[in-house]
């Protein structure tokens, strides 16, 4: 507030001094896969995921708006809701088959990661130094976060409706 002698008086302060966008507070968790590997052993050299859902070797858990998907890229609230939406069909799915387990196929995210980085490529993006590569972590992986490609949701209808292709249901 600026008083009539033109002295500015803060009633807070805000500092923002971690933020580690997309991976960060998923790394924070100890998660363990198979073989007790954890989350950020197995992103050591960025993340990767298939559709920015789910990963392989870490059966039944899903990610919203993680990694490989456009989570930041338009709004965070209706692309969370989407995935919310997109992992209930599958669990649903997979009830249905009467499987208890869920995972990303490693040779799918494999394929999904490289295409996300291609269509990442054909712009500018990669080339800025910004927290969609992770340069404001000192020692994270430069790598190209989110998915900036067209038709990602008619992609995971797709995915829905060919039985969730890239997915292993045990």
């Amino acid at each position: 507030m600026r008083t009539a002698a033109g002295t500015i008086h803060l009633d807070s302060l805000v500092m923002a001094t971690g933020f580690d966008a997309m991976t960060g507070a998923l790394a924070r968790i100890d998660f363990r896969g198979r073989n007790a590997v954890s989350l950020r052993d197995q992103w050591q050299d960025g993340p990767s995921t298939y559709l920015g859902v789910a990963m392989s070797g870490f059966p039944n858990l899903f990610i919203v708006t993680g990694p490989g998907s456009p989570s930041v890229i338009g709004n965070v609230i209706h692309n969370g809701e989407h995935h919310v939406d997109w992992i209930a069909g599958c669990i649903t799915y997979a009830r249905s088959r009467g499987s208890l387990h869920i995972e990303a196929d490693a040779q799918a995210e494999t394929s999904w990661m490289a295409h996300v980085a291609e269509v990442a490529g054909r712009t500018l993006f990669p080339e800025a130094n910004s927290w969609y590569l992770g340069a404001n972590v000192e020692g994270k992986p430069r790598v190209f976060m989110p998915y900036i490609g067209h038709g990602y949701r008619h992609t995971c209808a797709a995915n829905a409706a060919e039985g969730y292709r890239g997915f292993e249901f045990r």
